[in-house]
């Protein structure tokens, strides 16, 4: 049995200064990677479509077919995957998810048929939009506890214009040379970027690198964090079900707006040229919303939080109906670009802060699901309702009601309650080569005085890195003098 030793959760009075914090360049490095989901995402999938129906001959029903199945494939995968990540961590993940993504996007620029696009659909959706995105914003949930909020906005905020932005480079390349370039260039694109990033920048917790959770030693409030519900558990949680369905019913809409924008646009008087200029409005709100709600995440009331995100939703919707040319158009971007995007640091940061990290990968698996699912029958939807009234009043109007009544909800359905941890349990990696468990009170912490590893006996662990044994005993030392300082304080008191 290993060496155990109970400490206060109060830090040791004097330690060795504290190195630079490496949380906020894993926020960076999870930026980059969620941008390079844009080959998989509906934005960046759109600037091929038309290249690609004039090329191979087939029809834009089979195209839109193809899509589907793609997305639902990869809707599928995503407990699974998160399931993964939480198993083998980010770090491990990515590189895997990486090299598969950066095939497939090769793999699409010599697709001859209406087979292979579905093939490659469902590789892009399932590695590009789903698991890529999933394993990378995961990253800050093991990095951040009491500055989480702000780093998931930095993420999300600073990801979501790169996946906006890479479309237009892409639409260039298309226009210079071929959508087979294209494809390679993106496939060629992840494989530079992105494996090195997860090969030799990321690391899956701070422990890895001795490191505390925010760069500060763990209290009872960020030991409790660490723990967390499973997905069984999580699943069982009535607000679970209102935090998925924000997320879903904003995939729904805004993959129906985004798909049918140029339509309702031109059936408001206004040009092709107008529709695309306005994602501009809503790049630029929704990253500026995604901050704003980074810095407030960490404090405000999920009820609030969730609320305004469907409330922004709500709003475009309905202002869509009534849209001109000019500033009415220019603030409908504003407003729908501010709930698209809203939504991902809310749903991101949320997850965490309501049900612990100890199962996110899984737990957020699971919510991607349903968003991603959901996101794929967006556009059906809108065609199906438009082609019974004959306009887009009808389904702008019959879909405002959805996040209205999603808000609803969020602010009558009873919020998780604290999460209590068994007595030792584990709930976390708090560097300094130990693992971190509190009581049934959280009054005091077990420092386990040996390297963590999920899948490796600790003595070959120890035996293998004799880095590892000696930072469990420096830890060792260092607890065991401050216990000691401890105790005789008490005594002399």
């Amino acid at each position: 049995m290993p060496e155990r030793t109970a400490v206060s959760l109060s830090p040791p009075a004097a330690v060795s200064p504290r190195a630079v914090f490496h949380g906020w360049r894993m926020a960076g490095y999870a930026a980059v990677l969620l941008a390079l989901t844009s080959p998989g995402q509906t934005v960046g999938v759109s600037v091929f479509i038309d290249p690609v129906i004039e090329d191979l001959g087939v029809s834009r029903s089979a195209v839109s077919v193809a899509f589907l199945i793609g997305t639902l494939a990869g809707a599928a995968a995503m407990p699974v995957i998160g399931r993964l990540v939480d198993r083998y961590g980010s770090r491990r993940a990515i590189t895997v998810i990486a090299a598969g993504l950066g095939a497939v996007l090769i793999g699409m620029a010599f697709i001859t048929g209406i087979a292979g696009l579905t093939a490659g659909f469902i590789g892009i959706r399932m590695l590009g939009q789903g698991a890529l995105g999933l394993a990378a914003t995961t990253i800050a949930a093991h990095w951040f506890e009491r500055r989480r909020g702000i780093a998931t906005g930095v993420v999300s905020a600073f990801g979501l214009a790169g996946i906006c932005l890479l479309p237009i480079a892409m639409e260039k390349v298309i226009a210079a040379s071929s959508w087979q370039t294209a494809w390679l260039v993106q496939g060629v694109g992840v494989w530079l970027i992105a494996l090195p990033i997860a090969v030799f920048g990321v690391r899956n917790r701070p422990a890895d690198l001795g490191q505390h959770v925010d760069g500060e030693p763990p209290t009872a409030g960020t030991l409790r964090d660490q723990a967390g519900m499973t997905r069984a558990e999580a699943l069982r949680t009535p607000y679970f079900w209102v935090l998925a369905a924000a997320v879903g019913v904003t995939g729904l809409l805004t993959s129906a707006v985004a798909f049918h924008q140029v339509a309702l646009f031109e059936a408001h008087g206004m040009s092709v040229a107008d529709a695309a200029g306005n994602f501009l409005p809503q790049t630029v709100a929704g990253t500026l919303m995604a901050l704003a709600a980074g810095a407030v995440l960490d404090k405000a009331s999920p009820r609030l939080l969730i609320a305004v995100t469907v409330g922004f939703l709500a709003a475009g919707l309905a202002w869509a109906v009534v849209i001109t040319p000019g500033l009415s158009a220019i603030g409908f971007g504003l407003v729908l670009g501010s709930a698209g995007y809203l939504i991902s640091p809310v749903g991101d940061g949320l997850a965490p802060r309501l049900f612990g990290v100890r199962h996110i990968g899984a737990i957020r698996g699971t919510i991607a699901a349903i968003g991603v699912g959901a996101s794929a029958f967006g556009p059906l939807l809108f065609t199906v309702l438009h082609d019974v009234a004959g306009t887009y009043t009808l389904p702008l109007l019959l879909s405002a009601t959805l996040p209205l009544a999603v808000g609803v909800a969020a602010c009558a359905v009873r919020l998780p309650g604290p999460q209590r941890t068994p007595e030792a349990q584990f709930v976390g990696t708090h560097g300094l080569g130990t693992t971190c468990c509190v009581d049934g009170d959280g009054e005091e912490a077990v420092l386990r005085l040996r390297p963590v590893s999920r899948t490796r006996p600790v003595s070959a662990r120890i035996g293998v890195r004799p880095w590892a044994s000696r930072m469990a005993h420096a830890a060792g030392r260092r607890h065991e003098a401050y216990a000691n300082g401890e105790s005789t304080r008490r005594n002399g008191e």
